[in-house]
């Protein structure tokens, strides 16, 4: 028998329990549902696409990931310069990767782009040294500048028609994007970029103008980032143009220095100190076999040529350029033009003779006691025939230099 007492007591325990707060476990906003869920579902979620990224990324790694035994071909070489001392040809850039041009306002770098262009454009050499090597499928140029005006973006784009015979060459696509702001040409670019597989070649004149700010490292790292995308995801090389500081030779702020750090080469532009009509373009860093220095100058019908023997016509009183370190044929073409005037010649007057033909052929002057250096090299050729001693000197048969 149950007691009233013990009646109370359960029904006091069973009123308490259903007057009592439940026990509420964490729910968890989620924004793209408007609801909450619990912590464990929430949890469940993230496990889910922890597991589904690690799948991704097994996938992904593949393409990544370097096997010593795979054959991975070299990468297509987008244009070239013949060497003059050594045998070949110089990469100056390949499909898959970016180069830069750097120098000071006015060093004609944009010239130097024009030649860059009409290579790319052309099967055939360019100022007797330039190369494309661009495939078929690969053959259309995009050059965007970012600095120059209508008026004058044309004027370059018809120095490139002259300097590759193409009244209107079909497979330029020249862009001006001086009005634009710098996210507006970004995008352009880019799109541009992407809406043509045919592209091979893409040269963008101005590569500051794609940020507000030289100075800013995460628009710096951002720009770098698409050129290497962009290069190598689309199989083209992309030619970038940024001015030196004006204060040194480094190429301007983080941008700069961010283009440096990941370009496959670098080239400066530079006017010779000693003849400002010739711009020397010198190899700063490449990735692959350095390139020679190479020099031009304009001619008067405006158009970039070859600087022919610049080495002598820049030098400075500080930098003499030697002149036994002419090739072999330059100075015999010496004695020719010497013995052009006469069968033979005294000592003294081949001293004369020389200096006369040195000015004539290098445009530049030569001391008396150089001209009696290359003299006495010549004769150690044989190039120089002497009988006896007292007697005039004849010209002999050109061979290959001996050296003592």
């Amino acid at each position: 028998m149950i007691k009233g007492k013990g009646l109370n007591d359960l029904s006091n325990v069973i009123d308490s329990a259903m007057n009592s707060e439940p026990i509420k476990e964490k729910m968890i906003w989620i924004d793209d549902e408007h609801r909450y869920i619990t912590e464990q579902e929430f949890q469940e979620r993230q496990n889910l696409i922890l597991i589904e990224r690690i799948e991704q990324h097994k996938t992904k790694r593949l393409k990544y990931k370097i096997d010593v035994n795979e054959t991975i071909p070299p990468p297509q070489i987008a244009w070239s310069l013949a060497n003059t001392k050594t045998d070949g040809n110089a990469i100056l850039g390949t499909l898959g990767n970016f180069s830069l041009i750097i120098g000071k306002a006015k060093a004609r770098k944009s010239f130097y782009v024009n030649i860059a262009i009409s290579t790319a454009l052309s099967k055939d050499l360019i100022l007797e040294r330039f190369i494309s090597d661009l495939p078929n499928d690969k053959s259309e140029v995009l050059y965007f500048d970012t600095e120059q005006g209508k008026y004058h973006v044309q004027l370059a784009v018809k120095r490139i028609c002259k300097q590759t015979n193409q009244p209107e060459p079909k497979n330029l696509h020249t862009y001006f994007l001086r009005s634009l702001t710098p996210s507006e040409r970004l995008n352009f670019i880019e799109t541009e970029i992407h809406s043509n597989d045919k592209i091979g070649f893409v040269v963008i004149d101005g590569i500051k103008d794609l940020v507000t700010s030289i100075n800013d490292e995460e628009q710096a790292t951002m720009i770098v980032s698409k050129l290497m995308k962009w290069s190598e995801e689309l199989n083209i090389h992309i030619v970038t143009v940024l001015h030196q500081n004006k204060s040194d030779t480094n190429a301007r702020g983080h941008i700069g220095t961010e283009l440096i750090n990941k370009a496959e080469t670098v080239l400066e532009v530079a006017k010779a100190e000693a003849e400002s009509n010739i711009s020397i373009v010198t190899p700063l860093q490449c990735r692959n076999f350095e390139p020679e220095v190479f020099a031009f100058e304009i001619n008067e019908f405006g158009l970039p040529i070859s600087a022919d023997n610049f080495e002598i016509r820049t030098e400075t009183k500080k930098n003499k350029f030697d002149v036994t370190e002419l090739e072999d044929f330059k100075q015999f073409q010496l004695l020719t033009e010497i013995y052009s005037k006469g069968e033979s010649f005294t000592y003294s007057d081949l001293v004369i003779q020389l200096g006369l033909a040195y000015k004539k052929q290098f445009k530049n002057t030569i001391g008396i006691n150089r001209a009696k250096e290359l003299l006495t090299y010549c004769k150690n050729q044989n190039w120089l025939i002497q009988e006896s001693k007292g007697k005039p000197y004849k010209l002999g048969a050109y061979s290959e230099a001996v050296i003592f």
